[in-house]
């Protein structure tokens, strides 16, 4: 009884600390930049992009020196994160989480970047990690913020969890039925607790994408911010996409546990363009641009009125990334991975609802020669010396535009091959020995590419030191055809 006073007290300096944050990071969008790609733009190319779009807000899946360097004096608010690898570490030593925050924190801050919130994991409840981050992610946080408030920066930088959409769910189909997942319940309310007692916001990743990919019964338009025919109605409220009753879910749970004035941030949300039937650049710019336009009036959403703020993902494709949830995966960038754009964008999209801005691609790239690997025309298809080619092609590349309904899903067996070996034979610097493939590759000054279906050169990166292949999952090629892995992470 005694502490109730104190603890109201401090609920109160909570409060007014996080309406003071809260004004000076409200609304807005932000993008996701991520590195998991095997040749990468210069990060002073990528902030110059930022720069020329507009975005004032980054969020980075690690402390990089290069990004952060670049980030430097630019004025663009950073979220900076730490990967679950660390997370173990740093809920069992305090003073790694102390080194933590004064080599990634405080040393950026005094060097001119302006860092606003710390990521403490990413998705680190997804049921494919098998609970491997379940008791680490909680002491983990509460050890970075001790570090901040030690350090003199718990006002300025915040700390939060981004965690995927499936931390909660509906028992009644609607989003007033929200609550957190049985499983995991007690872990949400002490996190949310954590977060609300020091005034900072929670994290959400909402892909409706992933909702359509999941269930072939999914009302498409419902996946869209452009009307629907498939209209949920909540008591008085009626929601007509995904999003609004996806993100208000969340804001019931928060309700329901007593936490109903928290701040959200939505750290992912996008739309890829490849690797998918419903994965193209005119399902992208339908769903981003879409998006833009619904939160940029400040309506917000029925349970959660007012501005939202917000990060697209992604910025650039990634070649390296995870396909074990789809194909997809290495397509969600607004740029390509050379930073041109796919599609137009209108980041501020005006009243008139007009979406004819063009996004502003990177400048000043430099490529490889204008060269391509591909099949021979004389061998013989059913040779097997060619499938063992091309599936060894696929798994240390990206064939991931291979594919039903895909970019590249017009091709023919021979194109099917030569879009492999020449996916190596970019990756590996169009080195000489790249295009041999047992005698059955050869190099042509003639673009091979189809009026869907781009072979790409790779960007020129130099000297510059490449980040390491990251293993590609054994490919189970029917002869040709790159076939989708089976997702293992859903959303509601």
């Amino acid at each position: 009884m005694e502490q109730r006073p104190r603890r109201r007290s401090w609920g109160l300096l909570a409060a007014i600390a996080s309406l003071i944050w809260s004004v000076r990071c409200a609304g807005g969008i932000g993008a996701n930049w991520g590195t998991q790609a095997s040749h990468l733009l210069p990060p002073s190319t990528v902030v110059q992009m930022l720069k020329d779009n507009g975005i004032d807000k980054v969020k980075l899946f690690d402390a990089e020196a290069g990004p952060m360097n670049a980030l430097a004096k630019t004025g663009i608010q950073v979220m900076v994160g730490i990967p679950n690898d660390m997370l173990a570490g740093l809920a069992s030593d305090e003073k790694a989480a102390e080194r933590w925050v004064s080599k990634n924190a405080s040393k950026y801050i005094d060097d001119g970047v302006d860092v606003r919130f710390v990521a403490v994991g990413n998705e680190p409840f997804l049921a494919s990690y098998r609970g491997s981050f379940l008791r680490a992610t909680l002491p983990a946080l509460q050890n970075i913020q001790a570090a901040l408030i030690a350090a003199g920066l718990s006002n300025q930088v915040k700390v939060t969890v981004p965690l995927n959409a499936d931390v909660y769910e509906s028992s009644t189909g609607k989003p007033s039925g929200g609550d957190f997942r049985a499983d995991i319940h007690d872990l949400m309310l002490s996190i949310v607790k954590f977060l609300s007692d020091n005034g900072a916001p929670f994290t959400v990743n909402i892909y409706p994408f992933i909702s359509l990919y999941d269930d072939p019964n999914f009302p498409v338009d419902y996946a869209f911010f452009d009307g629907s025919s498939s209209s949920i109605v909540d008591g008085s409220l009626t929601y007509s996409n995904v999003f609004d009753a996806n993100h208000d879910t969340l804001v019931a749970s928060l309700w329901k546990n007593g936490f109903g004035n928290l701040s959200i941030i939505v750290g992912e949300v996008g739309w890829p363009t490849d690797g998918d039937m419903n994965a193209n650049p005119r399902t992208a710019q339908r769903f981003n641009q879409g998006f833009l336009r619904h939160i940029s009036g400040g309506n917000g959403t029925p349970l959660r009125p007012g501005n939202v703020e917000a990060y697209l993902f992604s910025l650039v494709d990634e070649d390296e990334k995870s396909i074990q949830p789809g194909n997809f995966e290495r397509h969600w960038g607004v740029f390509s991975f050379d930073g041109s754009r796919k599609y137009e964008l209108n980041l501020r999209p005006a009243d008139s609802n007009s979406s004819s801005s063009s996004l502003v691609g990177a400048k000043n790239v430099k490529y490889l020669d204008r060269k391509w690997c591909v099949l021979k025309s004389t061998p013989n298809l059913s040779d097997s010396q060619i499938a063992q080619s091309m599936s060894y092609a696929c798994a240390k590349a990206d064939c991931t535009s291979l594919g039903y309904r895909t970019s590249c899903g017009d091709l023919d067996a021979q194109g099917n091959i030569s879009y492999a070996f020449n996916s190596y034979y970019q990756k590996n610097d169009q080195g000489w020995k790249e295009c041999e493939f047992s005698g059955l590759g050869t190099v042509t000054e003639k673009d091979p590419s189809t009026a869907t279906c781009k072979f790409e050169i790779m960007i020129d990166v130099g000297g510059a030191a490449r980040p390491g292949t990251t293993t590609a999952v054994g490919f189970g090629l029917s002869m040709f055809l790159y076939v989708a892995l089976p997702l293992t992470l859903t959303l509601a």
